[in-house]
């Protein structure tokens, strides 16, 4: 089976985490794909494979004869994709030979614009994989795992000689908590990557730091008639804190190793305001220090 065979087939298992959520893993439709993953190493001649109480799933591909005492290598995805558009069934398409134009998602009305994505031009004739633009496709990350599972095929098939190799998939990776409860002694991987990356041909050798933060803001709703020194309008407040961030400190404004405030959702009316954002930057330093600074924005705020 070819890789964009099994991504169709893992694509239309809805698994979007859940980041409100205090169980593991935080939406049970993961142990769906795990399932569906378990069964398929297993076919594939996988051994040790297991899914734990927390949708961990861990397999081993043993070495070929006289390749026993290498290091072992370990590959890693993980199953769920964001919540964000994702609330109903999950539809692929196929374009093959694409002609390096505007792209049209199904009958959505919504398209991929090359203005908006010039790297689409660079695709031309290639065959692409959408979704029929009523939701998210999700292959952040089941491209990976389809690719971790194509390589296992194709190494016993070619009779490719490998040392160990070790398989985990790992849930709640885009809330943040995926490596929370990986089992490392159970995975037994000396070394390995994890397929989630970007353009083909990349290879990531670090990663960035990164939290969510979260103001909630209890205002005072008071008739306005009579305010005059009482009314606190949580919206207003919410507006003051995020002009109190760096302006250009946000994803558009920022490239490569610089670190930014990513607002992702807010919320609220004059009794009460929420603002959710993620926070990231490759320095350790510098990721503190905006930590600081929101937790210093909150202190000032309280104060006033």
């Amino acid at each position: 089976m070819k890789a964009y065979e099994r991504l169709l087939n893992y694509v239309v298992v809805r698994t979007p985490s859940d980041e409100n959520s205090e169980t593991v893993p935080s939406s049970k439709c993961q142990f769906n794909l795990a399932g569906v993953l378990e069964k398929e190493m297993k076919e594939l001649g996988l051994t040790e494979v297991f899914t734990d109480e927390q949708c961990y799933l861990y397999g081993k591909l043993p070495a070929t004869p006289g390749y026993e005492g290498k290091d072992s290598i370990g590959f890693i995805a993980h199953m769920d994709t964001v919540a964000d558009f994702c609330d109903s069934e999950i539809y692929p398409v196929i374009t093959e030979n694409y002609n390096g134009e505007d792209l049209a998602l199904g009958n959505s009305g919504r398209i991929l614009s090359t203005q908006n994505f010039p790297h689409l031009k660079t695709l031309k004739g290639r065959t692409l994989i959408t979704s029929d633009g009523t939701t998210i496709l999700g292959a952040d990350d089941k491209a990976g795992i389809a690719e971790i599972l194509t390589m296992v095929e194709r190494l016993q098939a070619e009779h490719i000689p490998h040392g160990p190799i070790c398989v985990a998939f790992t849930p709640d990776e885009e809330i943040g908590t995926g490596a929370s409860h990986f089992n490392v002694e159970a995975f037994g991987a000396k070394y390995a990557y994890t397929l989630d990356g970007d353009t083909e041909g990349e290879i990531q050798y670090e990663n960035f730091n990164a939290c969510k933060a979260s103001f909630e803001i209890t205002g005072f709703n008071v008739h306005p008639g009579s305010s005059k020194d009482t009314m606190i309008n949580a919206s207003l407040v919410a507006m003051e804190i995020n002009q109190m961030l760096p302006g250009m400190e946000t994803p558009r404004g920022t490239e490569e190793y610089e670190g930014f405030y990513h607002l992702t959702n807010m919320s609220g009316d004059v009794a009460f305001a929420q603002l959710n954002y993620i926070v990231r930057d490759h320095n350790k330093e510098f990721f503190e220090s905006r930590k600081n600074t929101l937790r210093l924005i909150e202190k000032n705020l309280n104060e006033k």
